[in-house]
């Protein structure tokens, strides 16, 4: 696949990847036990991407709407440490991050894969979504991922923007020897 120059461009501006869980970290799926426990699935490859990335210098963040102690777990394991649940309306919890950190929107990637996604998704500076997300979402994207969310899209995103940034190559010499 070849990636234009305008998003090589977008991502190389990156400093921090935000993504949104459910329908991106994990398929989309929702289970509950009878006694209300909530389970999820992550995938691997995505969170060694995301390791990865923070390796070769891009912080990473979580901004959901709906709260889990699963997510925490996961973002601790992954030593993602700015973790933003509830978030009912993203872009305000967007703005917030912004102000708190000095970023420049240009500076930030988004993930998402749902209409709630749209108000960071348009105001990012890499705004980035899975193949199965709805029209809306795929049309306003920068990128869309060939895998599928929870299956590697994460990791793909994770990879394009160390490709662009030139450090993917550091990363891959830490195991390709």
């Amino acid at each position: 696949m070849t990636i234009s120059d305008a998003i090589l461009a977008r991502a190389r501006a990156v400093k921090v990847l935000i993504f949104d869980v459910d329908g991106v970290l994990t398929d989309g799926s929702l289970f509950f036990s009878d006694d209300g426990q909530e389970y999820k699935a992550f995938n691997s490859r995505d969170g060694h991407g995301i390791k990865m990335l923070r390796d070769a210098g891009v912080a990473t963040a979580i901004l959901t709407g709906r709260s889990s102690q699963v997510v925490l777990h996961r973002a601790r394991n992954l030593g993602i440490t700015r973790i933003i649940q509830g978030a009912h309306d993203k872009l305000v919890a967007y703005q917030a991050m912004l102000a708190e950190t000095g970023l420049k929107p240009e500076e930030t990637a988004y993930m998402g894969d749902d209409l709630v996604d749209l108000p960071v998704l348009r105001r990012c500076g890499l705004a980035c979504t899975v193949p199965d997300a709805p029209a809306e979402v795929l049309a306003r994207a920068h990128y869309v991922a060939q895998a599928a969310a929870g299956r590697g899209a994460a990791r793909e995103v994770c990879e394009l923007i160390m490709r662009a940034q030139g450090t993917w190559a550091a990363q891959l010499a830490l195991y390709d020897r």
